[in-house]
């Protein structure tokens, strides 16, 4: 496929990149099957090649219209059409530069009075690790009197607790003390230490029974994530910049890598480099060695130290394994099939499920800005999950664990509160 920028974005960066993206693209349609939104609706403008046709528009007439942005919006940026693709076409980065271009372009399009409401606060309060963290404290004790929309988005701890202790490890977060040689740092996240501080504490704990100790990276704040996808390229770019300076600051003093439990997080850490890809040199090689110092926490969980320091579980755990888009689509072989072999030392039996890389339809903001369609792809998710009747899914995940959650009959939980349960278990 073909594009050439309209004169008014020949000297645009983000058009020029997105017209070679899109050289790529032989328009085969191996792309549609796998894309959720286009199973959802049946029109081809929710699907990745009719995404592609409308950035093509879009190049080759200046402007956007509404029907594009629209469509965009709909993506939910899973990138199973990557997986699926023969022609390598990096959508990802194409749509997201779709949505930077027009969001950049004059005049704006317009957006309704609540679309505006929801987009600026949702930025102005979940990438904001300490507000969030009150106002989540704030929503849990008034929580029966908000309106069903709005109580839906506060996570109800007794849902959490219900899950047994055998599946999870203690409800108050313990982190062991730093006491290893070997140490790493853990990525705080946004949103998680409000929702699940238990998440990052397992992990310290199971990497101090494997010799590491678990560090928190509390300097290094929202990764830029939701910015980027919801087209404010340059705020972005702003929080990449402070973050690459503070990592590589840790790594200087010592840390052997910067590990992320949420993979949404790390997927979008790991590509500081072509983030930065604009900036100088030395910013450009800065982003470079952090992003490659950046490790999903499934790449430093050795299964062979787990199993000598576990032993031979005495219980079996049936799970249904539901690995992330930003885990298998996103990371894809750093991360394959590592934590099915963590669970599997751990005791579990990973339980049949199906349509595997369908996403679940959390997507970061998506639920919030897009409910139909992220409440019918968790619904589609959950009856591929628990079809074989586990004891609790298991993911990578916060957005996807706690969109999840709050339709689940299962308890579900991060894999490696699993593996910390059965090692809590261990002298």
């Amino acid at each position: 496929m073909y594009a050439r920028p309209a004169d008014s974005l020949v000297a645009s960066a983000a058009a020029t990149e997105a017209a070679e993206l899109i050289r790529r693209c032989v328009h085969c349609g191996f792309c549609l099957p796998a894309c959720p939104t286009y199973r959802v609706t049946g029109s081809e403008l929710d699907s990745p090649r009719g995404r592609i046709y409308l950035v093509r528009q879009l190049l080759e007439q200046g402007s956007a219209t509404a029907t594009t942005r629209t469509h965009l919006d709909r993506c939910l940026t899973c990138r199973a059409c990557e997986t699926a693709c023969p022609s390598g076409v990096q959508y990802g980065r194409l749509v997201h530069l779709g949505r930077e271009l027009v969001a950049r372009q004059p005049p704006p399009l317009p957006r309704s009075r609540r679309e505006r409401w929801l987009r600026s606060t949702l930025l102005a309060v979940a990438t904001r690790r300490v507000l969030f963290r009150l106002l989540v404290r704030a929503g849990r004790v008034v929580r029966p009197l908000l309106p069903a929309w709005l109580r839906a988005h506060v996570p109800d701890r007794r849902k959490i607790e219900a899950a047994p202790q055998r599946y999870r490890p203690a409800s108050s977060p313990l982190w062991p003390a730093p006491r290893h040689t070997r140490r790493m740092a853990v990525l705080e996240g946004c949103v998680q230490p409000a929702l699940a501080p238990e998440i990052n504490a397992a992990a310290a704990r199971v990497l101090d029974r494997l010799g590491f100790s678990l560090v928190q990276a509390r300097d290094i704040d929202c990764c830029g994530a939701m910015d980027h996808h919801l087209g404010r390229t340059d705020v972005a770019l702003r929080k990449v910049r402070a973050n690459v300076d503070v990592g590589a600051r840790l790594l200087d003093g010592g840390v052997e890598a910067i590990v992320s439990t949420a993979s949404g997080c790390g997927v979008f850490v790991k590509d500081y480099a072509h983030a930065l890809r604009h900036e100088p040199v030395a910013t450009r090689l800065t982003g470079a060695r952090v992003a490659a110092a950046t490790r999903d926490l499934s790449e430093v969980v050795n299964p062979v130290a787990l199993a000598a320091a576990l032993g031979s579980p005495t219980r079996t755990l049936r799970v249904a394994w539901q690995s992330p888009c930003t885990l298998q689509h996103g990371q894809r072989a750093a991360t394959r099939g590592k934590v099915e072999a963590i669970l599997r030392v751990a005791g579990c039996e990973l339980v049949a499920t199906t349509e595997p890389t369908l996403c679940c339809g959390s997507a970061g903001t998506y639920s919030v800005l897009q409910p139909a369609l992220s409440h019918e792809l968790r619904s589609r998710k959950l009856a591929a999950l628990s079809g074989d009747r586990p004891d609790v899914i298991a993911t990578a995940n916060i957005g996807c664990l706690e969109h999840l959650r709050r339709a689940s009959v299962q308890p579900v939980l991060h894999w490696i509160e699993i593996v910390a349960a059965r090692l809590d278990d261990v002298p």
